[in-house]
């Protein structure tokens, strides 16, 4: 009896939907800047495929001396910009999106410009999912998103 109850349990493990855990990274992009310029944006798409809640961090990359998570919000009428202290909550299933305007990585301290057409490694820390580097693609300095193929 015991055998079949481990046929079973191992027979009923294969037939769940496989799911990836952890935190999908999308569409990671940044805008060109100009040479004077110390300070750009990433954006990127995050999906919490975990059945738990997980939180972005932290972020690091070569081509700034440092990367902050920050924000854009209106206070009485006023757009700001500020770090998000504690980072940004990803709540499970769902898709958190860094865009121009909202979220964003800032690149602070550039070491050189952005040029349209460039690559570069963003690292980012997740609080449960750890870290996890992608390629940013530069688009043009006025880009509201990645280029499509």
């Amino acid at each position: 009896m015991r055998r079949f109850g481990l046929s079973l349990l191992f027979t009923a493990a294969l037939t769940l939907p496989a799911y990836a855990d952890g935190v999908r990274i999308e569409a990671p992009w940044a805008r060109a800047t100009i040479a004077a310029q110390k300070t750009g944006g990433a954006y990127i798409a995050l999906t919490n495929n975990s059945s738990s809640p997980d939180r972005l961090i932290a972020a690091e990359t070569p081509v700034a001396e440092r990367a902050e998570i920050h924000e854009h919000r209106h206070v009485d009428g006023v757009m700001q910009m500020r770090e998000v202290a504690g980072g940004v909550t990803l709540p499970p299933g769902q898709t958190v999106t860094f865009g121009p305007g909202g979220y964003h990585i800032m690149l602070m301290g550039l070491k050189q410009p952005l040029a349209k057409g460039a690559k570069f490694p963003l690292t980012l820390v997740f609080e449960k999912s750890g870290k996890q580097t992608v390629d940013v693609t530069v688009e043009a300095a006025g880009a509201r998103g990645p280029s499509t193929p």
